[in-house]
């Protein structure tokens, strides 16, 4: 059968292609770059309506009853892609070079003037083993611990990613490391601080190891999310990503270990950031599976 391919903007018809019902997506995929071969398959969105979802790869002709001679398939230019890998190495190693250079560019006058000769204090050393672990963490976890369930993204996010991450760290260490820094004036404020944070530090890995485990090496699997022999991952009776709500965690114990308000607003806006992502997510789940457990919230147990 012949299936045309239309511009998802326009509607107006790119090219034709001959199939058959055993074909799949990902075969329309590479018809079509053998006419345009400035695309590759992860930069190619097929839809077979505009409200539909992107078509997977995997997907067969035969699998739609709509699929007949002359059918139409709307396609977008999904632009330039990067691995997911790749953007979340650059936007996690960044922070800990920029974090860094204001740690050990105290006496440097350029950046802190009258800073040269006053000494590091014990929280703000413990502040930069703190920062500086999170995301050691993260770097180790995106090379041994995440199986991405795509392969790639706009390449315009990597760009949008390093600013923000970039920045905070900026903005965090100038402030952590300043001259004039005051820290805590009671010594159980550093020590609830960094209790809270270490929990959610093991509380994110620990779930983040328990999502690898729920899926194969080199499949897209996805399964309803269920606690392990790890007591960390008992947050999944509660919440579809306790990885986020651990991750908030983090940040609130590191912002009261070291009394900054750009630490507090971090933890903030990245809050308000993952809990959007939560709801995307515990959304998809209630759709997928049927039996998904009722009782559930997206990130914050029993509210959101």
């Amino acid at each position: 059968m012949k299936i045309d391919i239309a511009n998802g903007k326009t509607g107006k018809t790119l090219l034709t292609v001959d199939v058959t019902k055993t074909d799949s997506i990902g075969d329309i995929k590479k018809l079509h770059i053998q006419q345009k071969p400035y695309l590759y398959p992860t930069r190619i969105s097929y839809k077979i309506s505009l409200k539909d979802k992107p078509l997977s790869d995997d997907a067969k002709i035969g699998d739609f009853e709509q699929f007949t001679d002359g059918s139409v398939l709307y396609f977008k230019d999904l632009g330039t892609q990067i691995g997911w890998g790749t953007v979340f190495l650059a936007e996690y190693i960044g922070p800990i070079f920029v974090y860094l250079i204001f740690y050990t560019c105290r006496s440097c006058s350029l950046i802190y003037p009258g800073g040269k000769g006053v000494p590091m204090s014990n929280i703000q050393n413990l502040a930069c083993a703190a920062y500086v672990g999170h995301y050691v963490k993260r770097v180790l976890e995106t090379i041994f611990v995440h199986r991405f369930s795509k392969a790639t993204m706009p390449i315009g996010n990597l760009f949008k990613n390093c600013t923000y991450y970039w920045g905070f760290s900026g903005f965090i260490s100038y402030f952590v490391n300043h001259p004039l820094y005051t820290p805590p004036g009671c010594e159980a404020q550093v020590f609830v601080g960094l209790s809270v944070y270490l929990f959610g530090e093991l509380g994110n890995l620990s779930t983040h190891i328990a999502f690898k485990n729920m899926r194969p090496a080199g499949s897209k699997t996805r399964v309803i999310p269920v606690p392990n022999g790890n007591p960390f991952t008992l947050l999944f009776n509660l919440v579809s990503c306790p990885n986020y709500t651990y991750e908030m965690i983090s940040w609130l114990g590191f912002s009261i270990m070291t009394q900054t308000f750009f630490a507090g607003l971090f933890a903030v806006v990245g809050g308000a950031q993952m809990c959007q992502w939560a709801i995307g997510k515990h959304k998809n789940y209630k759709k997928e599976f049927d039996t998904y457990p009722k009782n559930r919230k997206a990130m914050f147990p029993f509210i959101i």
